[in-house]
């Protein structure tokens, strides 16, 4: 009989060679074929960087979850392993859902969400998600330990298990829903098999969303970070306007003590599509985030083309002195570099200025001087769908994306920050584009559907005139 994991295996192989690639990355990291959401287990592990991922190799639509499989390196050439979980167990027969991994000794440990139905699956009082755990000692092939965590009395929502060590002992966020309440439970083990409920770690006030996904907690700067992606938050102005959002609480906490808030919740991009986000450290100490480069219920183009989803750039996450989280491209991203061309200094007025022809995989740095600047709007096109610009006006930079053969238009925006230099770093691939500002102070990051011939990237100034202070870009090889 062919296990589950060996079905997959052969199913993405004859799926893989039929996807059409005219909007597949050129050097994000997407499944072979099928679909992907959050990423899972981001761990550096006997000499890699692994990444696991939420997955469903066989269609191009959300379906019982597999944990897909990468390792790397050097966190950008990523090299595609065999499918590590499969939902083949009486606990998690409906889906190995998200979670963590973390090094016990010489054994890599998967936590992940069982998701089960006992009953009819279209009613949540049938729905149970408990805590599952797998190990491996060569990080590929993976022994199923069952249910680690049953499901709390009275809950059905609980999942995205995130595990950690401190001290002697592991600690384990879980998110979860009470009625219409998102909030944080916390556990602590010795050995990771036997867990002791420590309670509620942190919980929603009214309008802070039903359901806090995907927790994670780390220390940056002696302060504690609560990521996680909330649903339900109404949008308010400029702000969450994403159908759910990703973000972070600030505060102080110490095992036995109750997690203190600093400050409200901030959203930690501001384009379409960034959500689930998960963190790791490198061996060298840097506290490095992966996010899922899409949106839940957002149209997905590339379904028709044999595959759908991928994961952002990774980023690294660090405490201003003012305690605002910073977050700038790994410095590993480099190595994608290929040949440097500089973009002259350019006075623009009234104009628009090629740059580029057919830009598909490419790193970009511009660099505008901002108060001579007097273009009602000023900034950088990808054909005809894609600008990201100055709104002088409003004093907002904003990312505006219009495809409207494919339902995917809209504008994000964040206000113009401080000084007299706005500097930019954009990544553009074949169906992304990432907008890192000042050095890390905000990401915007989108999916875009550009055709062939609309790839052409240029400057432009509309209605007076603008500065381009520095400027280059890169051509960048997976």
């Amino acid at each position: 009989m062919t296990s589950m994991l060996e079905q997959a295996e052969q199913t993405l192989e004859t799926a893989q060679a039929e996807v059409n690639t005219r909007w597949y990355p050129r050097y994000h990291l997407a499944p072979r074929a099928g679909w992907i959401n959050d990423p899972n287990g981001l761990v550096w592990f006997d000499g890699w960087y692994h990444a696991f991922y939420q997955h469903h190799p066989y269609s191009t639509q959300w379906g019982p979850m597999h944990w897909g499989h990468a390792r790397s390196k050097d966190l950008v050439h990523w090299e595609h392993l065999p499918v590590a979980l499969a939902p083949e167990g009486p606990d998690d027969k409906d889906g190995c859902f998200s979670g963590s991994a973390v090094v016990n000794g010489d054994t890599l440990a998967l936590i992940y969400t069982g998701h089960r139905f006992i009953g009819d699956a279209g009613s949540d009082d049938n729905l149970y998600q408990v805590q599952c755990l797998a190990t491996s000692r060569d990080g590929i092939h993976f022994e199923r330990h069952g249910m680690v965590i049953d499901t709390p009395p009275g809950l059905h929502h609980f999942r995205d298990p995130k595990v950690w060590r401190e001290g002697d002992d592991w600690f384990m966020i879980v998110g979860s829903r009470v009625g219409d309440t998102g909030q944080v439970r916390l556990y602590r083990s010795a050995d990771l098999h036997q867990w002791h409920d420590e309670g509620i770690f942190d919980e929603a006030e009214a309008g802070m969303g039903y359901m806090w996904e995907c927790p994670d907690v780390f220390t940056l700067n002696g302060k504690r970070v609560l990521m996680f992606s909330p649903q339900g938050i109404a949008a308010d102005g400029y702000h969450n306007r994403n159908l759910f959002q990703s973000g972070y609480l600030l505060g102080d906490w110490q095992p036995g003590q109750p997690f203190v808030r600093d400050g409200g919740f901030v959203e930690m991009d501001h384009g379409h599509d960034f959500y689930a986000p998960q963190s790791f450290l490198t061996p060298d100490g840097r506290r490095i985030v992966i996010a899922w480069l899409a949106m839940w219920e957002s149209p997905m183009p590339e379904q028709q083309d044999g595959w759908s989803g991928m994961l952002s750039l990774p980023r690294e996450v660090s405490l201003s002195d003012d305690n605002r989280l910073l977050m700038k491209p790994a410095a590993e991203v480099t190595a994608l570099r290929g040949s440097h061309y500089p973009i002259p200094v350019q006075h623009l007025k009234n104009q628009k200025v090629p740059v580029l022809a057919n830009a598909e995989a490419v790193e970009v740095e511009l660099k505008w001087e901002q108060h001579p600047a007097a273009a009602e709007e000023y900034g950088i096109a990808l054909g005809d769908g894609l600008r990201i610009y100055v709104d002088n006006q409003a004093q907002r930079l904003v990312l505006d994306r219009r495809y409207p053969e494919f339902g995917v238009e809209g504008s994000r925006s964040i206000a113009l920050p401080a000084g007299g230099i706005l500097s930019l770093r954009l990544f553009i691939d074949s169906s992304s584009v990432e907008v890192f500002v000042n050095d890390g102070e905000a990401c915007l990051s989108s999916r875009i559907y550009p055709r062939a011939d609309q790839r052409d990237l240029l400057l432009f100034a509309n209605n007076g005139s603008a500065v381009l202070k520095e400027g280059g870009y890169w051509s960048l090889d997976k």
